[in-house]
């Protein structure tokens, strides 16, 4: 039996994100209510979804479908690439809300900060006004650099709560993951295994066949006590089960350092800093 144990990570507002999510991204809409309502009934109260991922709709089906009250999930989402012009990202919150069927998002994010295609300070600034509004509980970014947050900070005024990165053994993100807890911005990743490819790294292996747990598993926790916000994904139900079974059992340091010393400063995804597209 699976034990509902996940902390939560207060965020630079007061508000309670808990630790661990299920993550929407590359579930096609026909099995996101399946796949959404299964990680419910396992006991995640965190959805991670985008109106990139063209899964909202479902994400918010099964919200609903679940029989939880709405106040108990968390569910975040972002902002596509195509609005980031002030109005035009008013208007996307609002259709992110309509296709949710939703009051209020727990958390939106800017999804990318497209250094060549706009101004995201100038999104940033449509985000507090949405903040302020009260129909997002806490707003935040997603792929921001050091240097991008610093503009934030010195031209708006509401801090960002997250910055959702990728991060994984390969890809540890130490100086980005440093700057964010400096200005009290948690860290999310995204792409927690490397898209699979550091579960056959002897190291994590060698780690799990010790502890008794699977690769998956050995690489989660390593986020979980490096105490980032991550939200694996999956659409076999058993897999969202082992996913979330993480808080019976512990890494020592030397394992924490072993997982950490695999960096190699490799991406599954695009280059915050030149990755420019727009759907």
């Amino acid at each position: 039996m699976i034990v509902n144990a996940v902390p939560t990570v207060s965020l630079n507002n007061g508000v309670q994100i808990p630790q661990l999510g299920f993550g929407t991204f590359q579930i096609e809409p026909a099995d996101t209510v399946a796949a959404t309502l299964a990680a419910l009934e396992t006991g995640y109260r965190h959805i991670d979804t985008a109106e990139m991922y063209g899964n909202e709709k479902e994400v918010g089906q099964a919200v609903r479908e679940s029989g939880l009250a709405r106040e108990d999930i968390f569910v975040t989402s972002k902002l596509n690439n195509g609005f980031h012009a002030h109005d035009d990202a008013l208007k996307a919150f609002d259709r992110t809300l309509g296709d949710l069927r939703f009051d209020y998002l727990d958390l939106f994010l800017i999804h990318w900060p497209l250094p060549g295609v706009g101004d995201f300070v100038e999104t940033w600034k449509a985000m507090e006004e949405i903040y302020r509004s009260g129909r997002a509980k806490a707003i935040g970014v997603s792929n921001f650099q050091p240097h991008h947050l610093r503009r934030l900070l010195q031209e708006t005024e509401v801090v960002p709560a997250v910055n959702q990165i990728e991060v994984h053994p390969y890809l540890a993100q130490d100086e980005v993951r440093a700057f964010d807890a400096g200005h009290r911005i948690a860290t999310e990743a995204w792409s927690p295994i490397a898209q699979g490819k550091v579960l056959d790294d002897p190291t994590i292996t060698g780690i799990a066949r010790r502890v008794g747990r699977t690769a998956a598993q050995v690489t989660l926790r390593w986020h979980i006590q490096r105490n980032d916000i991550v939200f694996p994904k999956s659409v076999t139900r058993s897999r969202v089960e082992e996913n979330f079974a993480l808080f019976d059992f512990e890494l020592t340091e030397a394992d924490m350092a072993a997982i950490t010393g695999l960096d190699r400063g490799e991406r599954t995804g695009p280059d915050p800093d030149t990755f420019n597209y727009v759907p």
